[in-house]
């Protein structure tokens, strides 16, 4: 047992449990997403809302990468805040051509999760097509960092109880929010300050998991901005999603 347990150990350090093939194939893997190796403290099979570590604020992005996403990760960097990007395969622009920026979202402390590849209603798809959609990302991915991500958010909030039991049995934590700041809804100069407002209200009705998008441009311009000033004003940590669930980075990925 004593020489399975180092084996074991030894696979997960090197990574070789989360190395994944390289493809730009259109056609997505048939094999089913593994469960982590790691054990975590976070649920899986059931939607989280909120962070659970006081003093933290989770920033997280949906469906990038995309054009505005380095431009995000400046003023994160910039403002010593840490975010989360739920990344798409293909919805925007391919993963590959953004291949730099997810590069740059890890090794800058950020942390990378699963928004699947194409960025469909999960409820409308099958038990087989689920899995594609997760695995086809998961591939991407391994070959652009290294590792698949264990956390997720579905698109649209589409999660009925028979798609959280997938995911659950898949091994992701699914993320929803508890501050929405409807970004996509205010993309012009005037309204996106609506946005800013949302998500002040939301911090200061205690909210602390916070949903916007790297995909549109105002977002980047000012929403992204704001919400870094006033996680600092207010003295809080702007962390990632893991870190603000207690849970250890070497969860985050397969």
């Amino acid at each position: 047992m004593a020489i399975l347990a180092r084996l074991l150990c030894f696979i997960a350090a090197t990574g070789l449990a989360a190395a994944l093939p390289s493809s730009e194939d259109s056609t997505p893997p048939s094999t089913p997403t593994s469960t982590p190796w790691h054990t975590s403290a976070v649920p899986v099979g059931e939607i989280i809302y909120r962070c659970t570590q006081p003093g933290t604020v989770a920033l997280t992005f949906d469906d990038g990468p995309y054009q505005y996403t380095d431009q995000i990760l400046d003023i994160l960097d910039a403002g010593g805040v840490k975010g989360t990007f739920f990344v798409n395969g293909q919805n925007m622009a391919s993963i590959y051509d953004y291949q730099s920026t997810v590069q740059r979202m890890v090794n800058s402390g950020h942390q990378v999760a699963s928004h699947t590849w194409s960025h469909p209603f999960l409820s409308s798809l099958s038990e087989e097509r689920i899995t594609d959609e997760m695995q086809h990302l998961d591939t991407a991915l391994g070959s652009i960092i290294g590792k698949s991500p264990t956390y997720m958010r579905a698109p649209y909030f589409d999660s009925p109880p028979r798609v959280v039991q997938q995911l659950g049995e898949m091994g992701y934590h699914i993320i929803q929010c508890d501050v929405d700041t409807k970004d996509y809804a205010h993309q012009e100069e005037e309204l996106i300050w609506e946005s800013v407002r949302m998500f002040r209200e939301g911090m200061d009705a205690g909210g602390s998991l916070v949903l916007a998008h790297d995909i549109h441009p105002w977002t980047a311009r000012v929403l992204a901005q704001e919400m870094v000033n006033y996680v600092n004003e207010r003295g809080l940590r702007g962390v990632t999603v893991g870190e603000c669930l207690g849970d250890a980075p070497g969860n985050w990925y397969r």
